[in-house]
């Protein structure tokens, strides 16, 4: 009696060329890509780029992965390294693990249900997501010169608010990350104070679809000037607190100044925004150079590094908190009363109260919300400054409450092709610095 053995090819998984390979599996042209073709440089240059750094004897060198679990990659972020000894050769960032199909979803939801959506994108700023898509709903609505003078203001005061409580989870995580433990307490205790205010105005810490098209969802709480007044007058002293704890230690300035440099040309070939293109130096912000909403209405100062290593891009979000402050100051000075949102029929649901009273109220209520409302064809994008730089909504109408394509430029995602550039040479035990000062969030990268 005779048996056949099969025996079965174990199963292989893995994310397809996102992957890296080793150098002996490359052609020179795969080699420069990943270093970065999409710069401008020599064919001398080049040419160095491609040639191997340990005359291709790959028993010198090793590719490990670092990731994608969410400590210290800030979010379910996965890297690729080649090594030799503790330098970093190589690095290639592969993302993916998070996706939830979200420009998809909007296809399939209306403009009013849209905010819901985006609001989880970028889930440290929430109100920026919902801001963009607003902005650019209205654009398409034609609607935008339209929209009151109360809602604006509210809108400046609630990103200006989520960008500072963006940057002290920074403050909090980049701390923990480079072992100044207290700094998870100290940021986490101050972001805590913005997010009772988000909370007492939404309803909501975080994803709050508040932000809509033709305005916001409710005004402003009573108290709410008090509230806010507490927030800024108690956080100089805590901003204070941090720049004992680490801009002045000699530590922290070993750990971070000359850690994960970029160029200005590199910033800028690669498209980066936000803290990491500043800290190359160079002062490009939207809410000056392109103002939207009332920004141009506003004193506040572009901070910029000289150095575009970790330590400017940490110094430039702990003084855009600074900034932050002295914008909400005016805010508060300039705040007009009058309606939260436009008082138009086709877009705006009905107060409430009217439904009880009037039958056209409750059936423009429920017309809104099962099919919400019509925008004209046509295709629109609009870019604001999130606390990570800038973040564009593409949207293309075919004239149906739904939109026909959208697309979200988000900062992270365009931030994290930077990675490779910042890791090149450095060491293995600084990699956890230099995605930290990127301040990612998977949410919007994997969107």
């Amino acid at each position: 009696m005779t048996s056949n053995l099969i025996t079965a090819t174990p199963a292989v998984t893995g994310e397809g060329p996102q992957e890296m390979r080793s150098r002996s599996e490359l052609t020179a042209k795969e080699v420069l890509r990943e270093v970065g073709s999409v710069l401008r440089m020599s064919e001398k240059d080049a040419a160095e780029l491609t040639s191997s750094p340990v005359e291709n004897d790959e028993e010198q060198t090793m590719i490990i992965n670092m990731g994608p679990q969410h400590p210290s990659t800030h979010g379910v972020l996965r890297l690729m390294l080649e090594l030799q000894g503790e330098k970093v050769l190589r690095c290639k960032p592969i993302i993916g693990y998070l996706h939830t199909g979200m420009e998809k979803q909007g296809e399939e939801l209306t403009y009013m249900q849209g905010g819901t959506n985006v609001t989880r994108m970028d889930y440290a700023s929430p109100l920026n997501n919902e801001l963009v898509f607003s902005l650019a709903v209205e654009k398409l609505l034609g609607i935008d010169g339209d929209i009151p003078e109360r809602a604006t203001w509210m809108r400046m005061l609630l990103s200006e608010l989520n960008r500072m409580s963006s940057h002290l989870l920074f403050m909090a995580t980049n701390g923990m990350d480079m072992g100044a433990v207290s700094m998870m307490i100290y940021g986490w205790r101050e972001r805590e104070e913005v997010l009772r205010f988000f909370q007492k105005v939404t309803g909501l810490r975080m994803n709050h679809n508040f932000i809509r098209p033709g305005g916001l969802a409710a005004d402003l709480p009573a108290g709410w000037r008090d509230d806010v007044l507490a927030i800024l007058e108690g956080l100089p002293a805590r901003l204070a607190e941090y720049d004992v704890l680490m801009t002045n230690q000699p530590i922290w300035r070993e750990r971070l100044q000359g850690v994960g440099v970029i160029t200005a040309e590199e910033a800028v070939a690669l498209g980066t925004s936000g803290p990491i293109l500043r800290s190359a130096g160079i002062a490009w912000d939207l809410r000056r150079d392109l103002p939207y909403l009332k920004y141009d209405e506003v004193e506040f100062d572009v901070i910029v590094g000289s150095y575009g290593d970790a330590f400017d891009r940490y110094a430039i979000r702990l003084n855009e908190i600074r900034e932050s402050m002295k914008i909400v100051y005016q805010i508060l000075d300039k705040m007009p009363s009058g309606d939260y949102r436009i008082q138009d029929k086709k877009v705006t649901p009905p107060p409430r109260a009217r439904i009880d009273e009037s039958m056209e109220a409750l059936i423009h209520h429920f017309k809104i919300f099962t099919e919400g409302f019509k925008v004209p064809e046509g295709e629109v994008y609009v870019g604001i400054e999130s606390p990570r730089g800038e973040i564009g909504c593409f949207i293309v109408s075919d004239g149906s409450p739904k939109p026909y394509r959208i697309h979200m430029r988000a900062p992270s995602f365009v931030n994290i092709q930077a990675l490779p550039h910042m890791m090149r040479d450095g060491l293995i035990a600084d990699a956890v610095a230099v995605i930290s000062s990127v301040d990612p969030v998977l949410g919007e990268v994997d969107r």
